[in-house]
């Protein structure tokens, strides 16, 4: 813990060099310039998910358009990228406004103490092997809400007794071998319907297995708006217009889908059927039991995922597993698959502040169970913020709302002439709990003990959508539920 007259080295240290760290360096670059900051990153490189994930094939299920920078247009056709191509561009945005030299690199968190004596937060750091100390004022956690040391765990019986290469893809080798195997991927998120058509490619054939199915959407790589935008428009203008068509599109696709789940439930079944192979019914593998973004809905490029089931290169199984033998898994329902290798895309284990342990006067503090502030700072915690994007929409459009906010709320903080700001729960919140995440998938049905809380009351309420977050940023309250403490102005 830092002393009481503990030297500060920044103002702000923001934890994470992937999209959400790199959208809030350059907020406060430009809203709040006098500001000191660095953004301690634990990898060799920036791109958070981007950089680490490797599995084949790995790309966006948010358009570009608006899962890219507002103030670094995304300007390459196709709304949908793979990731080197983000990577690509995060770099080049990062280096054009100057957050690069920032950036610090192989700098693993290891704990954060605050010292309410100092008001200040200790950030013990293992910077490329050396321990190293860093105090500063406030803290913004960039880190997502992913466990990326640790898979989901998923009791798969029998998983251990097979021979071939079980592979999960948060951890995908490199060097990984499966041109003429046959390859079963146990999942139906996003990661299985992404891997499906591009394994396929090399390998025999591709199974997705599934317990239960997902909404798969096609997408073009661009659209007749779009092409309209691009013929009609000068080109300086046509990356601003298509995002506005990409913030209003989906938007609305998923306010229907909240008043008329059928009606988008119909629609996606049409496209489906319209795509399948005449041998694949919809029911079962493609009749989800829940409504359209109750959980996360899957989208391929230029429909890839259909392709590659209409080629014969690819099929789904629907069925709940009863054993994996050395050779085989065999399903309740008498279906067995002989797979040479077994893709384990089960989902993704949630957490927050990259499980870093947190302390507040050697106390130590835990996000679990907590509200959340303007869905940003956790409840009784001072002097800290999460970066935690959309689940129906564009991560970095929320975290565009994070930033904006943050901005004003440390310009309040010098008008109350306070060095700290905690967020108070008023009595009886927790009878008025709303769900965190909007959603009913397994992954965030099992962190539902690790995560936050939100809550139907002013300014612990949940994300709703990015024009009223936006407008909530910008102008909304920040006093109701906040304590600005007196003391050193920064």
């Amino acid at each position: 813990m830092a002393d009481a007259g503990a030297k500060v080295d920044f103002d702000v240290v923001i934890i994470g060099a992937g999209i959400s760290g790199i959208n809030q360096a350059y907020w406060m670059q430009k809203k709040m310039p006098e500001l000191s900051y660095t953004v301690l990153e634990a990898r060799d490189n920036m791109g958070g998910t981007w950089d680490l994930f490797k599995y084949p094939g790995i790309r966006s299920d948010s358009d570009l358009y608006t899962y890219g920078f507002s103030w670094a247009p995304w300007n390459v056709r196709g709304a949908i990228a793979e990731g080197s191509a983000i990577t690509k561009y995060l770099k080049e945005s990062s280096e054009a406004y100057g957050i690069s030299s920032k950036i610090r690199y192989r700098h693993r968190v290891k704990s954060t103490d605050w010292s309410s004596a100092s008001q200040t937060w200790e950030v013990s750091v293992d910077a490329d092997g050396k321990p190293e100390k860093i105090v500063c004022h406030f803290i913004v956690w960039c880190t997502g809400y992913y466990d990326y040391e640790k898979p989901l765990d998923v009791f798969i019986p029998g998983i251990e007794s097979f021979k071939g290469p079980v592979i999960h893809p948060q951890f995908w080798p490199e060097d990984l071998d499966y041109e003429n195997k046959q390859v079963v991927i146990i999942g139906s998120g996003a990661t299985a319907v992404t891997l499906l058509p591009n394994v396929a490619k090399k390998a025999a054939h591709v199974t997705m297995l599934q317990r239960s199915p997902s909404y798969v959407m096609s997408q073009p790589s661009e659209d007749g708006i779009e092409w309209f935008i691009r013929t009609v428009f000068p080109s300086f203008i046509t990356s601003r217009l298509i995002r506005m068509k990409w913030l209003f599109i989906p938007w609305l696709i998923v306010s229907i889908a909240r008043i008329s789940p059928n009606t988008i439930r119909n629609l996606i079944t049409k496209e489906a059927i319209a795509q399948l192979p005449p041998t694949m019914k919809i029911d079962p593998h493609f009749n989800p039991k829940y409504n359209p973004f109750e959980q996360r809905v899957c989208f391929c490029p230029d429909g890839d995922f259909y392709k590659a089931l209409r080629e014969g290169k690819a099929s789904v199984a629907t069925g709940i597993i009863d054993t994996v033998t050395p050779n085989s898994i065999k399903l309740k329902s008498g279906q067995e698959l002989t797979p040479d290798i077994i893709v384990t895309a089960t989902g993704l284990r949630l957490q927050l502040g990259g499980g870093v342990p947190i302390t507040v006067d050697n106390e130590p503090y835990l996000t679990a169970g907590k509200f959340f502030w303007k869905f940003a700072l956790c409840q009784d915690l001072p002097n800290a913020a999460f970066v935690i994007g959309y689940v129906d929409a564009a991560w970095t459009l929320a975290a565009d709302t994070t930033a904006y906010m943050l901005c004003r709320l440390w310009k309040q903080m010098r008008r109350e002439d306070a060095g700290v700001v905690v967020p108070r729960a008023e009595p009886g919140l927790e009878k008025k709990e709303l769900p965190f995440l909007n959603l009913t998938s397994t992954y965030v049905t099992k962190a539902k003990d690790v995560l936050p809380r939100a809550a139907d009351a002013k300014n612990w309420q949940p994300r709703t959508y990015y024009l009223l977050d936006m407008w909530r940023a910008r102008f909304g309250d920040l006093k109701t539920g906040a304590q600005y403490i007196k003391g050193s102005v920064w």
